[in-house]
């Protein structure tokens, strides 16, 4: 039976990159038969590392069958898996997040998670000697993962390594990696085409601070007033999708990738009192730049309190 090989719901790049690879690593090095699959429209900057790199986009499912090998990356958090993953044959996990738990499998598994920037990092370790027969594309979607979870090495999440990585896939495909991320984080930047909801939840996980839900979204942007320009309407949106997917509020940090600062939108007290006491912030307006905070998983899920 084909293994499948996913992500985590509203995939970002990684989340769509490093599918691709190991089905890649799993079919032709290691004589496998493995598919990529994706839980979800892969976000703007995504499509952009598909189009480039001419990858036809991997199909999308919802669920899994029972029994069916799988292979999990960027993510051991079932809240983002399919509602009956448990069902599955779960053969591996390759992820960069803390661990979570509530996953059961069948028997014993590979599970590699390691503190770097990028589950793309880690394929390139664990392939060893067998990273150099990568072919152009492969070393391009490995580039594009890097690049985008690191913000081309401004995140607080970047090691050494992640930028050693980078570095030499770069020098392989005789690309400048800085003009390269300036075109990804320009496809990234354009969300014109979304509408509100869909901006919510493009690029969002689901997180618990004792009894309060939240949906945590982050827009990383080269071109913050254009998601700005539109706070009006997204407030108004976070009520309803709030409701849909049963928690009860919605965070929308807007990552300013250039000057290396978020903007917090604040629609109601809840929030102000997330802003004040999650970062110190002091919350006058209906926003709240926050110096610094680029990271989702290291600055802002890790401070969070009500």
């Amino acid at each position: 039976m084909t293994t499948l090989v996913f992500g985590h719901k509203s995939p970002d790049t990684d989340s769509t990159g490093s599918p691709i690879l190991w089905a890649w690593y799993l079919n032709e090095v290691k004589g496998g038969n493995a598919e990529s699959v994706l839980l979800g429209e892969p976000n703007t900057e995504a499509a952009f590392m598909l189009d480039r790199w001419e990858l036809p986009k991997p199909r999308i499912i919802t669920e899994v069958g029972a029994d069916q090998p799988c292979v999990i990356v960027d993510t051991n958090n079932p809240a983002e898996l399919p509602d009956n993953i448990n069902d599955a044959d779960i053969q591996a996990i390759i992820d960069h997040h803390k661990l979570v738990g509530g996953l059961e499998t069948k028997g014993p598994i590979d599970i590699t998670i390691r503190p770097l920037a990028c589950t793309a990092t880690i394929m390139v370790d664990l392939m060893g000697e067998d990273a150099a027969k990568m072919p152009d594309w492969a070393k391009g979607a490995a580039l594009t993962c890097i690049l985008s979870d690191t913000l081309e090495f401004r995140s607080p999440t970047t090691t050494d390594h992640d930028r050693a990585v980078a570095e030499k896939l770069a020098a392989d495909l005789g690309i400048d990696s800085s003009s390269y991320a300036a075109e990804m984080f320009a496809a990234k930047s354009d969300v014109s085409a979304f509408s509100d909801a869909e901006l919510l939840r493009m690029d969002s996980k689901e997180y618990g601070v004792g009894d309060t839900k939240f949906r945590v979204s982050v827009l990383e942007t080269t071109a913050p007033s254009m998601v700005l320009d539109r706070k009006a309407s997204l407030m108004d949106s976070m009520t309803t999708v709030a409701s849909e997917d049963g928690v009860d509020q919605v965070l929308l940090f807007v990552v300013d990738i250039l000057n290396e600062e978020a903007t917090l939108l604040v629609p109601n007290d809840l929030v102000k009192t997330v802003a004040e006491k999650s970062f110190g912030a002091s919350v006058s307006g209906d926003t709240v730049v926050l110096p610094g905070i680029m990271s989702r998983k290291k600055q802002i899920i890790p401070n969070l309190a009500v």
